[in-house]
This record gives structure tokens, sequence and C-alpha cells, in this order.
């Protein structure tokens, strides 16, 4: 390990130490050269068709965004980009991955591909033509507290580098292991279902303090920087942010998704999504 959390992805024993006592790790030379540079085709590929129109609506997005009526012009996110990117696919199946994954989540799990946003590609450039700016404290687990589909962890293939100029992500190291609340208030006004859990976590430990509903600073929180082709795990359950960026012309690009180790839903996309809280 060179970098605080950033480990070789092949060093299995080192990343599940880590990522079960911090929940998050870095893991670094899981790619080739020429598996990120197809990535990043495929994915530019996809969003300049969502843009043009030439993709159904099911790939366009803008559930995530801050200004939506931008929707229209410039595309933040690409739904279900594993669909079509098969360097996403490969990637996001990569053995050495799901080595890993199996130790942290279980040898039973499934790829969140076809429910509710299925693997997704986001461009989160914060210039003029954005209708993005940043994500405000949450855990995944959040977003879905009446299902059973938890734990998970989330993957993030990066395939542009993060900095302070480009935005990059912010966790707070353990919380993965307190009982957090269902965001019974939200900063985006979301309405939780009356069958959410009252809390998610790797325990039942009571959170040291509340979750902010926006971007304030956190005892304890830490900036975690990657290199292109890097790939971050964090557990669902891990309070995390992403910071924006302060240049306006910087792009950070990535895809993400997830793996689960609960119960796949056995309902269509459609209820899938009525029953997330978003």
């Amino acid at each position: 390990m060179n970098e605080y959390g950033v480990f070789d992805a092949s060093d299995t024993e080192a990343i599940a130490w880590f990522y079960s006592m911090h929940g998050y790790a870095v893991l670094r030379n899981l790619l080739t050269d020429d598996q990120q540079d197809a990535m990043e085709r495929e994915c530019v590929d996809a969003q300049s068709k969502v843009v043009a129109g030439e993709l159904p609506s099911r790939y366009g997005s803008t559930v995530f965004l801050d200004e939506v009526a931008k929707a229209d012009k410039f595309a933040n996110y690409v739904e279900y980009i594993n669909e079509l990117s098969p360097a996403v696919r490969s990637a996001a199946e990569d053995p050495q991955l799901l080595q890993v994954l199996r130790v942290v989540l279980g040898e039973k799990i499934w790829l969140r591909d076809s429910e509710q946003f299925g693997v997704v590609y986001q461009d989160a450039r914060p210039g003029k033509e954005s209708g993005y700016t940043r994500i405000g404290w949450h855990s995944d687990w959040q977003a879905s507290p009446s299902l059973d589909v938890w734990p998970s962890t989330a993957f993030t293939f990066h395939i542009d580098g993060t900095s302070p100029a480009n935005g990059f992500l912010r966790v707070v190291p353990g919380s993965h292991l307190w009982a957090t609340p269902a965001p019974y208030r939200n900063i985006n006004g979301v309405t939780v279902p009356d069958t959410a859990r009252p809390t998610g976590g790797r325990s039942s430990m009571t959170p040291p303090f509340p979750m902010p509903l926006g971007f304030e600073k956190i005892p304890g929180q830490v900036a975690v920087y990657v290199e292109r082709g890097d790939v971050i795990l964090h557990d669902a359950y891990l309070w995390h942010s992403a910071a924006r960026a302060t240049d306006d012309k910087a792009t950070r690009r990535h895809v993400r998704g997830g793996w689960f180790a609960g119960t796949a839903p056995a309902v269509g996309v459609e209820e899938f999504i009525k029953n997330a809280a978003r």
C-alpha cells in the first residue's frame, strides 16, 4: 500500500481488512490501459447518443440533477450503461474484483444491472452546461430503507483522476459500523416510506452525531483522491458525499454500480423504483 487506503487490486486480504475497518478501499491496477480507454470511448459515445436522442429514454436520466432543464442540452448521466458498454460490463464482473467482493459480502452476490438505474455513467463536470453540482451526506442504504437487498458494496471506476479542482469523494471512515437512521428528514424533501427500517448499519452502535442534511464538515471525515483507472469500493452504510469542483472547466467522469448480498427484488423495475426512496 503506497497511499492510505489504496491497494493493488490483487491484495485481497489487505483490501478486505481495510474495508471491514473503514468501510471503503481503493483498488489500483485492476484494469489495463486498453480496458480503461475502451470504457471511456464507449461511455462518451453513449452519452453523445443520449444528448442526440438516438437512444431510448431508458438510458437518459434527470433524477439526480440539480437543474433538470439542462438535461435537454447535456447528459450528466447515462443509466444502464452496462447494456451499452461491453467494457463496463466486463469490468463490473472482473474476476479479481469479484474475489474481493465475495470476501467482504459473502459468496452469494448479485449485480444490480437491471433494477432501478443499473450501472450508471456519470459526467460530474461543474460547468455552465451541467445540471450537476454536488451530492450531500448520505449512505446508500438510505435510498431504499424498505428493501431487503442489503448489505451491498458500491464500485466506482474512475475515468478521470480526482482532486479539489474537479471534485472528490468525502467519507467518514468507520461510519458503516453505525446504525444510521432512515432519513425521516431529507434536504431534498424526499418522503420516506412507512415500511422503512428505522436504522441500517453493520452494528447497532448509535452514531456519535446526526448526519448533516447538507455538506457540512463532519468530525473524522477524509478526502479520497484517486488516479485514472482506480476503483473505489464503499459500503452501503458508509457516510459519504461528493465535493464540488473548484474549476468549472474540469471534468470528473466515472462509472458506478453495486453488488448486493441481500434478496434480489422479485418485482419489476417500476415497482422497485416506486418502493425506493429517492
